[in-house]
């Protein structure tokens, strides 16, 4: 979705570079602009730096996992505001909890209906068009 001439900016955390790769097709395709990282401290470079409108974070990373992710986040002030959905295989009572006690706006389970909840959630959001 555009305001003027800018873009919605969608910052992707996830060590799978496929899965990245595959939710930004499907983000792009939607009209917003996607970037990635493929793990948690390039994420939060990269968040502290693009300013990204939100971010769509796995939990299960390499060195720093979401949770850590999460919590840096929201304890820095140039981030604190940056809505975020995990978007995850772990999809434990305990994770669910953990996550909305970070502050998430959404919690997705990894399964085979996820794409269509991450896309209506942005949806609903205003993050990408509602006409494609």
């Amino acid at each position: 979705m555009t305001i003027g001439d800018i873009s919605k900016l969608v910052l992707i955390i996830d060590d799978s570079p496929t899965q990245a790769i595959h939710l930004q097709a499907i983000i792009e395709q939607m009209g917003a602009k996607v970037v990635c990282a493929t793990n948690g401290h390039r994420g939060l470079y990269m968040a502290k730096n693009l300013h990204p409108d939100m971010i769509v974070l796995d939990i299960n990373m390499p060195d720093i996992n979401g949770f850590e992710v999460c919590k840096l986040l929201r304890s820095s002030p140039e981030t604190i505001n940056i809505p975020i959905i995990l978007f995850t295989v772990n999809d434990t009572q305990e994770a669910i909890k953990l996550g909305m006690e970070y502050g998430v706006i959404d919690f997705i389970p990894k399964d085979a209906f996820a794409d269509a909840v991450l896309l209506e959630t942005l949806r609903q959001m205003g993050f990408v068009n509602h006409d494609n």
